[in-house]
């Protein structure tokens, strides 16, 4: 069997004629009959009906040769990405991009755990706007995105762009109401006290994180109690304000959880209070190559979990 021999039936339907067939195959006539002829052989039937003029497939031949391109077009595009893969500097840099407060602290212990059972690898690291953490993934300019998702994230019409890209669990956080700590070990605003006005330190409303938090404000009736006197979509300059006691805010635990050890911030509300995140690697498989097809097949199998759709 000799996979050349698909792209000489292939000029059969085309040209429809033995001649013109071997013309376009750069081969004399009847060295392009006897591979028509070998294929059949191998197949078990005839692929060509010769008794008509010009010159058709036969229902079998047409069913084999669709087969046969696609098996050609696989066969050729593996070896496209092996030699790819041979191509690479001996060091490719994998280039994260990141939402900012998932870069400030779960990223690099993440990376670190990754590294210990995987090895080590050349990154890069690109802290933005989650919007723009996809655009760069959508264009190829970064390999994997990371990301919060949430079971009360509501759904809206942007949202279809993550249909474009497979995802796998690889950690969970939590979005905490923290504020700061009084000298007596209290919280500087208490938002279990009903009925009081608490200065709220928020999230815009185009930072995507704010979309975790909306349902929990609005269903546990904290959205009226909330008086807005800063508004920011860094989740770092909230935790500046907050530690600086301009009021509450809702913030993911692994980026506080070194000042609520230390005692600087508190948690301002109670435990239903918080918010479960999960946090999701993002890839596009049309931009991947050996190294980046590598990560995501160890990840994928050693986090438990399989691809989906976001």
């Amino acid at each position: 069997m000799d996979i050349t021999w698909f792209r000489d039936l292939n000029h059969v339907e085309k040209t429809g004629n033995f001649s013109q067939a071997a013309v376009l195959s750069n081969l004399s006539q009847p060295a392009l009959s006897r591979r028509i002829q070998a294929l059949e052989l191998w197949v078990g039937c005839e692929l060509v009906d010769r008794s008509r003029q010009p010159v058709e497939l036969t229902s079998a031949g047409s069913q084999m040769l669709e087969a046969g391109q696609q098996a050609v077009e696989r066969i050729e595009r593996e070896r496209s990405q092996i030699l790819e893969a041979q191509s690479l500097p001996d060091k490719y840099v994998v280039t994260f991009s990141t939402q900012h407060s998932i870069g400030w602290r779960f990223f690099p212990s993440w990376l670190q755990s990754f590294e210990d059972t995987y090895g080590p690898i050349l990154t890069r690291l690109r802290a933005d706007d989650l919007p723009n953490c996809l655009r760069d993934l959508s264009r190829g300019d970064a390999d994997f995105v990371i990301a919060y998702a949430s079971e009360t994230q509501p759904k809206r019409q942007e949202d279809k762009v993550f249909d474009t890209f497979e995802a796998i669990a690889i950690g969970t956080d939590k979005l905490v109401p923290v504020c700061r700590r009084q000298a007596d070990g209290s919280p500087l605003f208490n938002l279990n006290s009903e009925g009081a006005k608490v200065p709220f330190l928020r999230f815009g409303d185009s930072a995507p994180i704010s979309r975790h938090l909306a349902p929990l404000l609005r269903h546990a009736g904290l959205a009226e109690r909330l008086q807005t006197v800063y508004e920011n979509s860094m989740a770092g300059a909230l935790r500046i304000r907050a530690r600086d006691g301009a009021g509450v805010t809702w913030l993911p635990y692994s980026l506080v959880r070194p000042d609520l050890e230390s005692g600087v911030l508190i948690e301002a509300g109670q435990k239903e209070w918080e918010v479960k995140l999960e946090i999701k690697l993002l890839r596009k498989a049309d931009f991947s190559n050996h190294l980046t097809r590598s990560i995501w097949s160890f990840l994928n199998q050693s986090e438990g979990g399989r691809v989906n759709k976001v």
